[in-house]
């Protein structure tokens, strides 16, 4: 059953069509995720790479934004350096602010903060580039199997970990065209970024997946999502961690 309804995601992709308007409404979330797994292992055959992981909905701020909560997963494809210029052809593009984190074992299954990170390689002062191709506050679940909006992620140069980092006391500074939007801090994302990957850990065994040497995670966004227009220019300094920046082309 799954799999064929994969094959009409796929199909349905190819013509532009996001959230297929067959499945409105008719999707759990474990199907969703099992459709999302399945469509990135076809992007991967296709010659994509799949290099990470993203939690999303984890702040109370964008839960209320969309009406979802509790934290969800998608997974990444596309990283860029701080700097980097997007194209203008993004389908209604936004940015989240969070903290990425490269892992240099595996984590699998249930696992404890304190595994978490002793498990870092380095944390990340990032931008989620998000694209909204359908509606996710009225349909999570189709949301969902198209990747949780994930586009790509912008990283800044990374902070390595040390004993007295704590990630959940870190501030963040957003600005767009040097306007101060927001700030925010890291214990708004499930009291500690850590715990995001805690939670995406445990629920990758649901699906036979988990967390593998050398992927980054998404932890989530500080604050909630804001757009992006022709010709911003974002930047963020996150306290003892870095800044990241990024600009869309007009």
């Amino acid at each position: 059953m799954v799999d064929d309804i994969v094959e009409d995601f796929w199909i349905a992709r190819e013509r532009g069509e996001y959230f297929p308007a067959a499945y409105v409404g008719r999707l759990s979330l474990d199907q969703a995720y099992r459709i999302q797994l399945a469509l990135i292992d076809r992007r991967v055959a296709a010659g994509e790479r799949h290099i990470g992981w993203k939690v999303g909905l984890t702040a109370r701020a964008i839960q209320e934004q969309f009406g979802f909560h509790e934290p969800v997963f998608g997974c990444i494809l596309k990283s860029f350096l701080a700097g980097h210029v997007l194209g203008p052809d993004l389908i209604k593009p936004g940015f989240e602010t969070e903290l990425c984190l490269r892992f240099a074992r595996p984590l699998v299954g249930e696992v404890t903060p304190q595994q978490v990170f002793d498990a870092l390689e380095g944390v990340y002062p990032s931008f989620e580039i998000i694209e909204t191709r359908g509606d996710l506050s009225s349909q999570i679940a189709l949301a969902l199997a198209d990747n949780a909006q994930q586009h790509s992620v912008i990283l800044g140069s990374p902070a390595q970990p040390n004993p007295s980092m704590r990630l959940d006391q870190v501030a963040v500074r957003v600005t767009v065209n040097g306007d101060e939007v927001a700030t925010g801090n890291g214990s708004a994302v499930l009291g500690n970024p850590i715990n995001s990957v805690v939670w995406l850990a445990r629920k990758l065994s649901e699906f036979g997946r988990s967390i593998r040497r050398d992927d980054i995670v998404m932890t989530g966004s500080f604050i909630r999502q804001f757009p992006l227009n022709p010709g911003d220019y974002v930047a963020a300094v996150f306290s003892d961690v870095g800044s990241v920046d990024v600009r869309v082309k007009r």
